[in-house]
């Protein structure tokens, strides 16, 4: 098992090394001056500006800029902003509230989505599959800030069931209405993708076989259709984990949570470019980790599965 973990470890390394120089250059080649942005309309002083110019590296060609970026990120550390603040010294309350928030989505796909799609893969052509099926559709067809508003306004405001913004009320019944809309789409596609694999393994061999032993039908579907028909939402669950750190951007937004995603948005406002950057990067290593952890969980799933 080692050797597959320093051997999928070697893979990731080109794929960190592709996304952060794209996202480096994406970032810095942008027209302007940030250093000038951070005054405004006051003027900077030319020794002021060269400096700082020169402490950045920002009139430096960019592969050395981004070579001098490497060199800190292989210590651990995500840079320094432009006001002289090292980028994991800002986000590091943050994380904690976006933990928060992607775990109780991550959560919420896990116990909803799956139990929907083994109630529709079970009820399959009949009324209640079929509502599963437009319910899912449904979510996934509208736009994440339109269920984000929407959730604010009927369960927060004319409801007064949960907390509408911030985080006064405390995990987890602060971040259980931000965590369903950053769900919603995952869910969705959760449910989907348990009801079609669960539907397929009933027309497996292997159950048929299991039926004619005289095992019950609970049995079966519990003890073996259903720990092969999650194979494929594993893998859709583990990259969601990382995804959902990502996608909480613009949830973080809407709720006004202090998270790594609203600091985030903030930054690409501001141009702090180092921000963006090393927040970024944190992301794309979560959800290599998250990537490498689905394929070490196959084996506990499908014992037919070796890592060798």
């Amino acid at each position: 098992m080692w050797r597959f973990v320093a051997r999928r470890l070697l893979h990731a390394l080109p794929v960190l090394l592709g996304t952060t120089f794209l996202i480096y250059t994406l970032v810095f080649v942008l027209p302007g001056d940030p250093i000038q942005g951070l005054a405004g309309d006051k003027p900077v002083p030319p020794a002021v500006l060269a400096e700082l110019r020169a402490r950045y590296h920002l009139d430096d060609p960019l592969w050395i800029q981004y070579t001098h970026y490497l060199t800190g990120l292989l210590t651990g550390d995500l840079g320094t902003t432009f006001t002289g603040r090292r980028v994991s010294d800002l986000l590091a309350d943050r994380w904690v509230v976006t933990l928060q928030l992607g775990l109780t989505a991550w959560v919420l796909e896990v116990i909803l989505g799956m139990a929907l799609g083994v109630w529709a893969g079970l009820r399959k052509g009949k009324w209640d599959d079929s509502a599963v099926l437009f319910g899912t559709t449904l979510v996934i067809s509208v736009p994440v800030f339109v269920v984000g508003y929407m959730a604010q306004l009927v369960f927060g405001v004319q409801l007064g069931w949960l907390p509408v913004a911030g985080t006064e009320e405390g995990w987890p019944f602060a971040f259980l209405l931000p965590g369903l809309v950053l769900a919603s789409f995952g869910l969705a596609y959760v449910a989907r993708l348990t009801r079609s694999s669960l539907i397929e393994n009933l027309r497996a061999d292997y159950v048929r076989t299991a039926h004619s032993k005289g095992l019950s039908g609970r049995r079966v579907v519990v003890r073996h259709t259903l720990r092969n028909s999650l194979i494929p939402v594993v893998t859709f669950l583990g990259l969601e984990l990382g995804g959902l750190m990502a996608g909480a951007i613009v949830t973080e937004y809407i709720f006004n949570l202090p998270g790594v995603g609203q600091q985030l948005f903030q930054s690409i406002q501001l141009r702090e470019g180092p921000v963006v950057v090393g927040t970024t990067t944190a992301l794309v290593l979560i959800f290599l980790l998250a990537n490498l952890l689905v394929d070490l969980l196959y084996g506990l799933l499908d014992p037919r599965i070796r890592h060798d």
